[in-house]
């Protein structure tokens, strides 16, 4: 992250625009919108932009900048034409610790203006970090379609009545339920239809009744997190981790998912590698008990999918004894993500008619598999957690009679920027992965359709390897 997101309040407080054109008058417009004392310096000033100084308490100077101008300013902004007097105000700026924005010269700038969406109270901002100005607009541009006026106004409703609801629920979990009714249900449609006096009196009388969905048992979410692309979740997974108090993730669920959880919710680590489980699954099963019985909502978050080799099936088998509601949700399982994204089909008309997921890491730690039902020719087998027995995989396959020279593949963090994949056989992929850096998550598949790899690779193939 380039640069913190920050709303900063400038009301009343002096802010300084060295610059009098165009630009400088666009910059003047926003920051008078936001209720600051913005004054002027420049050898010559837009008409425009002295009638807005004047008009809002501002001061215009028609001279050239000093830096002892810049003393008492909240933050600066330069929008001069000259490439030269702009980086001396950023440089008188950043000794005088006050930030500054220089138009078009992100390098310089220590704050910058994002693409706004105002919906009073409620603003949303978007920003590229100076690096495409244009995208950020294009995605504002999407925002603004999907952010109705109303909401402006259903947040001044909400404000109205924030006291008097913290006042009638003292615990935060009572206080969200009420709100979260309020701010999706009825009165929601009512401001939406601009019937804010019929909303607010449906507020006012399901605030006196205390209507609101106490949560004395909370539910558990067990959500799909998929193979690490967060463009793969279900807009259900995302409605879900967006509106959970509390989240259990495992290792294998990316950074960029997490990302996309609610800020505050409270993030709990369960993760587990090969022979090193952070909390053992058992220990997992009771803290979702527990904290859906403290009246929360719970989000086990698993990569791929929770029922296939995720143990889901444990947890929520934990749940129902303890009388817990739940919901699934079905996430895109590493096979399904990674071979796609590897350009490697699972069935194929010409190559196979079947598909077998196997686990290569068994409950006993062994890769005692039935071999033979496995060695079929016409069939694709994928191995999940695989890697640490892929000599085993290999010889056993070849001993049970699937030729050496059945392609292999080996996919290493599918479906994020940094997948890798691995290309040879059952005879040489030992050998060949012996000098690489190979990290778990991998999946191998195992068939002829990986010979269809390098036909039909599409996803960052810079970072594709076929030996």
């Amino acid at each position: 992250m380039q640069f913190l997101p920050l709303f900063f309040s400038l009301k009343d407080r002096p802010v300084l625009i060295v610059g009098g054109g165009e630009v400088a008058l666009r910059k003047a417009s926003l920051l008078v919108k936001a209720n600051a004392m913005v004054h002027v310096i420049s050898l010559n000033v837009k008409p425009e932009l002295d009638a807005l100084i004047s008009k809002t308490g501002g001061q215009v100077y028609t001279r050239a900048f000093e830096k002892n101008d810049a003393l008492g300013k909240t933050l600066i902004v330069a929008a001069t034409d000259n490439k030269e007097i702009n980086a001396r105000i950023a440089k008188d700026a950043g000794e005088l610790n006050i930030p500054v924005n220089v138009v078009d010269q992100p390098e310089l700038c220590s704050f910058i203006f994002p693409a706004i969406v105002d919906r009073s109270p409620i603003i949303a901002a978007v920003s590229s970090g100076g690096s495409s100005p244009v995208l950020a607009r294009i995605l504002r541009a999407k925002l603004e379609t999907v952010l109705p006026s109303a909401y402006g106004r259903l947040a001044q409703l909400a404000e109205k009545y924030r006291i008097q609801v913290k006042q009638t629920f003292s615990h935060v979990n009572l206080r969200r339920g009420f709100w979260e009714k309020v701010l999706t249900g009825p009165v929601a449609d009512l401001v939406f239809a601009g019937k804010e006096h019929e909303a607010e009196a449906l507020l006012s009388k399901e605030l006196n009744s205390k209507t609101e969905t106490k949560r004395e048992l909370g539910e558990v979410y067990l959500v799909g997190a998929g193979p690490g692309d967060p463009d793969l979740l279900t807009f259900k997974a995302l409605r879900l981790m967006q509106q959970a108090d509390v989240v259990l993730f495992d290792r294998l669920v990316s950074q960029p998912i997490l990302d996309l959880c609610r800020r505050d919710a409270q993030m709990i680590n369960v993760g587990k590698a090969r022979s090193d489980h952070l909390v053992p699954q058992e220990g997992i099963n009771q803290l979702l008990v527990d904290y859906a019985k403290k009246g929360h909502r719970v989000l086990r978050l698993k990569g791929g999918d929770p029922f296939i080799f995720g143990r889901g099936g444990e947890e929520i088998q934990e749940l129902t004894e303890n009388g817990v509601p739940f919901q699934v949700v079905p996430g895109i399982t590493a096979a399904a993500g990674c071979s796609s994204y590897a350009g490697i089909p699972l069935t194929h008309r010409d190559f196979a008619q079947s598909v077998r997921f196997v686990t290569g890491h068994l409950k006993n730690n062994t890769t005692d598999l039935p071999w033979s039902e496995l060695a079929y020719t016409n069939q694709t087998i994928v191995f999940y957690m695989g890697l640490m027995g892929l000599p085993i995989i290999c010889n056993k396959l070849i001993e049970h009679g699937m030729s050496k020279d059945t392609p292999i593949a080996l996919v290493q963090k599918g479906t994020t920027p940094e997948q890798k994949v691995v290309i040879a056989t059952l005879d040489t992929m030992v050998k060949t992965i012996e000098n690489q850096e190979i990290s778990a998550p991998t999946l191998i598949i195992v068939g002829d359709v990986v010979s269809l790899h390098s036909k039909l690779k599409w996803f960052d193939p810079n970072l594709s390897l076929s030996i």
